[in-house]
């Protein structure tokens, strides 16, 4: 259960807005600020001190601070992380270009990839060689380490990464060259394969890597930064990070291995779907995280929401695997783009509205804001169509200028194609609702889900105004706006438990030839290695191991994920680990191989605490005609005219106020839109419930 005593603190920066928020024994408090690119602990420091006064609190009385940010991805996508080198095996200088030698896009001539983070220019190799068992065949060159230094000064080099031939399997000569060259070089961050990613498949290994060596230095700065603010604050509690798997992990192992905050944001926002959705006793949720900058998409199953080993950053292709730079890491499984708040429509050369990715951020943000930003935004269509009050967005923080809007608008849109800036905005909108609902149909595609079945749960700063048009064009019949629905993500930071997650390549076959002693071995030594990674940080709380093998079939090149038993494996359990992982294959392609051979390539342990647990949300009481505040015009572009548009205030309606579509309801992080297709309702602990209409 949830522990009543504590003062918990939670911030997310995105790359428009910084949620903040302060749970207390007695309330949930809450701020939206703008992100401050520039310095992002200044946003944070701002958006705390100010939930902070308005609890009547200080610092030093806040018990835990959970933080996850964008900026490592933000750094990947727009090229801003440190100058970075990379050090390999004589005679493999171009994996990052080689990569699996694959194409996304097949018949696509004019095929574009995403350059590597670091360019050839950068890229050196010494002699040295490991065999796949990790027995050395030929010596590391300590001497052509040491000639590498003076030239990755000369260069300037901010950050190294090491990333050797087979040394998932001995990692000794790439820890030789990191000693080496933090005493030659004691200023440089030093990233080395078999500590970030050590496991099988040498581009995925290597490009982790290097995206690891790319961002620490950023990341460390900025992570001291805000230790510095907080400690000037008086802040005493314990500092967590959030982890693209949906963990916390400490303050000096996010600053050894940042690449495993990329996906920190959205995890805490499936993190808050998944509590929402097993609170609610739904066992089918379509997740939909709508930002200002992007909008992901997850499934959560039985509670749990899809995770993986494998994540895309920086993609040329919007839904195409392949096309993005590889990190292998423990990730919530999500379809991630370039649709919120802040994302730009254009027109195309073929004169089609396009929206996003490219986004006004929180500078000069949208032309509404008048923050100096000419090009329209999602979030001027929606101030344009009359769905966002201009007077109370972001809480009142932020007064809207519609006639900017408007002048954007027709500017980029409507003057060339000849429409009104209403029916322009009309345009952005579905466009960008349509893009989501793409992303959300591939999504489920890929996992085998029928997307009409689930239960979509909304949440971010502009969900709530466009979930209803996307869970139309889904089929989606029921959609959930929870409680703090603006700052999900923080939300959902206070329930993740501690946890580390560590992946080793060891083969192994499910025959004879099954070492029972040699993998006994690597698991007490993985399980000791992830308990040191996390039993400072979870204090007195108890943890929990999982183990998992990752299998296949032998000559495949994918994995299945199966539980392994707690103790001691051995050949008696050769047998039920291979029905378990039939049964699995079974479930994902509806069929198995019979006699053919199985092999565990890779392992994993993993540690945590125990998950917050929450008590269930009370159901609706006896629904009632909820009263309505206020009225304004909706432009509705099916008839091109404007309709009346009743406005309810969320604060002012009681659990069982009822709610026809079309409608708004507004509150002070976000507003929901009823479209005439659904009727809202609050259930007992404040949650806007949309059922669709049998007709309409």
């Amino acid at each position: 259960m949830v522990d009543s005593t504590q003062i918990r603190l939670a911030a997310d920066i995105g790359g428009t807005f910084t949620d903040v928020v302060l749970q207390t024994p007695q309330e949930r408090l809450t701020r939206k600020v703008l992100t401050t690119p520039a310095a992002p602990e200044e946003g944070v420091m701002n958006g705390i001190s100010l939930v902070i006064e308005d609890a009547g609190l200080r610092f030093r009385d806040v018990t835990v601070f959970v933080h996850g940010t964008t900026l490592a991805t933000n750094a990947i996508i727009e090229r801003r992380g440190a100058r970075t080198a990379l050090i390999g095996t004589q005679g493999f200088r171009d994996i990052l270009e080689i990569g699996t030698e694959s194409r996304f896009n097949q018949y696509d001539l004019m095929l574009q990839k995403p350059s590597p983070l670091v360019p050839r220019g950068l890229r050196f190799t010494v002699p040295e060689r490991m065999d796949a068992r990790g027995t050395v065949q030929l010596p590391l060159d300590e001497a052509a380490v040491l000639a590498l230094v003076p030239r990755l000064r000369a260069a300037g080099v901010e950050s190294i990464a090491v990333a050797f031939l087979h040394a998932y399997a001995n990692p000794a000569h790439e820890r030789r060259v990191q000693a080496l060259l933090q005493e030659a070089m004691p200023d440089i961050t030093i990233s080395i394969s078999s500590d970030v990613c050590p496991e099988i498949r040498e581009y995925e290994r290597t490009s982790t890597t290097v995206a690891n060596a790319y961002v620490q230095p950023l990341m460390a700065g900025y992570l001291g930064r805000l230790r510095e603010a907080l400690d000037a604050r008086g802040f005493e509690g314990a500092l967590y990070l959030v982890t693209s798997g949906g963990g916390l992990t400490a303050l000096e192992t996010a600053r050894q291995f940042p690449v495993r905050l990329v996906e920190s944001g959205p995890a805490g926002g499936a993190i808050f779907a998944a509590q929402c959705a097993e609170r609610l006793a739904e066992n089918r949720v379509l997740s939909f995280d709508m930002g200002g900058t992007t909008a992901k998409v997850c499934l959560i199953e039985d509670g749990e929401p899809a995770s993986s080993r494998f994540f895309e950053v920086d993609r040329t292709a919007r839904f195409m695997k392949g096309s993005g730079l590889p990190l292998r890491i423990p990730v919530i499984e999500m379809v991630e783009i370039g649709a919120g708040g802040g994302s730009i429509a254009h027109l195309d050369a073929m004169k089609r509205v396009v929206v996003g990715p490219e986004s006004a951020s929180s500078v000069p943000g949208p032309a509404c804001y008048g923050l100096g930003g000419k090009r329209p935004a999602v979030t001027d269509a929606d101030v344009m169509l009359g769905l966002i009050r201009p007077e109370n967005f972001a809480g009142g923080s932020i007064q809207l200028q519609p006639d900017r809007s408007a002048e954007a608008l027709l500017t980029d849109i409507g003057t060339p194609l000849g429409l009104s800036a209403e029916m322009s905005a009309h345009a952005v909108y579905e466009i960008v609702c349509e893009n989501m609902a793409s992303a959300a149909r591939v999504h489920a595609a890929e996992r085998g889900a029928v997307i009409g079945d689930h239960t979509m749960i909304a949440f971010g700063g502009a969900a709530p105004l466009h979930a209803a048009r996307v869970a139309e064009k889904l089929g989606i019949r029921r959609l959930v706006i929870p409680s703090n629905a603006g700052v999900g993500s923080a939300v959902g930071f206070l329930a993740a438990p501690v946890s580390f997650e560590l992946v080793r390549s060891f083969p192994m076959r499910l025959d004879d030839s099954f070492s029972s002693a040699e993998v006994s071995a690597l698991l007490d030594d993985m399980t000791q290695a992830a308990h040191g990674m996390v039993q400072d940080d979870a204090r007195t709380e108890t943890l929990h191991t999982r183990r998992a093998a990752f299998m296949r079939y032998v000559g495949q090149g994918h994995e299945i994920i199966v539980t392994l038993p707690d103790g001691a494996i051995s050949s008696d359990h050769l047998s039920t680990l291979r029905d378990t992982f039939e049964a699995e294959y079974a479930r994902q392609f509806a069929r198995v191989i019979p006699h053919a051979a199985v092999e565990i390539l890779n392992w994993s342990v993993s540690v945590s605490t125990t998950p917050r647990k929450y008590p269930p949300f009370e159901a609706a009481p006896a629904l009632h005609d909820a009263v309505s505040a206020d009225i304004r015009k909706l432009f509705d572009g099916a008839t091109g005219t404007h309709v009346a548009l009743p406005v309810y205030e969320r604060t002012d309606m009681g659990p069982g106020s009822r709610v026809p579509g079309p409608a708004l309801i507004a509150e002070k992080e976000t507003t929901t839109y009823v479209s005439s297709r659904y009727t809202a309702h609050l259930d007992g602990s404040g949650n806007i419930i949309l059922d669709m209409k049998d007709a309409v």
